[in-house]
């Protein structure tokens, strides 16, 4: 019994077998795969109460004719008559997270520039974005189209090479373009320019910030200066004193 499998809802058909039949505790437990003390749980109404009692018997997991071979012998192993269907995910966008979203409109522009023949479908499925948002970036009417830079939808973390170089292939083959179905010549141009421009970005900070230090140091000299003549003009009445004195 340990590989049969277990109701589609486990904690709802328990609940449904606690409260209509005589099944022992055991029964019960073993059935749904449950541990025993939660099955004595929803009998002493703890927990029984967050479920909705599922019928096994409507649901063709159980036949009363089962429940009663188990009402009568307590050592009876109660026999799945029908296992769940397996839930599968339909298929839909790909998910991405939130931190790279803002992305997104990105990665379409560089595949709308380097490879045009790959359908709108296929970007949508390939970054998770719809086509409202494809669109938008093409006729350039995106909100943010100002800011929008084409990046390799790889290096942005959107998608895997892998996954790109299959789309562009399958695109590049519908459309009969297969010589050009990838240029690696150009994948590794927009690779170069985008880690030049990263490069160049840091060289400007980090040349700010060298900036930054110099004229903080200049500014803190400057201001020692003035502090130091301010105390000698201040300390000039208390020279000139004892001259007065002998005179």
């Amino acid at each position: 019994m340990a590989d049969q499998p277990t109701p589609l809802m486990p904690h709802a058909t328990a609940t449904w077998l606690v409260d209509n039949t005589g099944l022992s505790f055991e029964q019960i437990a073993e059935f749904c795969g449950l541990h025993i003390l939660e099955v004595q749980a929803m009998a002493d109404d703890l927990a029984g109460s967050k479920y909705t009692g599922r019928d096994p018997v409507y649901a063709g997991e159980l036949t009363q004719e089962e429940i009663e071979r188990g009402q009568a012998d307590s050592s009876y192993s109660l026999k799945m008559q029908k296992a769940p269907a397996d839930v599968t995910r339909t298929k839909g966008p790909r998910y991405t997270p939130v931190s790279k979203r803002q992305d997104k409109p990105d990665g379409i522009a560089w595949i709308l520039r380097n490879h045009p023949e790959v359908t709108d479908a296929q970007i949508s499925k390939l970054i998770g974005t719809t086509r409202n948002t494809i669109g938008a970036v093409r006729d350039r009417s995106h909100w943010n189209i100002q800011n929008i830079q084409p990046k390799d939808p790889v290096t942005l973390g959107l998608c895997s090479q892998r996954e790109l170089d299959a789309v562009v292939k399958a695109a590049a083959k519908k459309a009969g373009l297969e010589n050009a179905a990838a240029d690696p010549a150009v994948e590794a141009s927009d690779k170069a320019k985008l880690i030049e421009e990263l490069r160049r970005e840091r060289d400007d900070n980090e040349k700010a910030a060298a900036e930054a230090a110099q004229e903080a140091k200049a500014a803190a000299w400057l201001e020692a200066k003035r502090a130091s003549e301010e105390e000698q003009l201040s300390g000039a009445p208390v020279d000139t004193g004892p001259a007065s004195d002998e005179e």
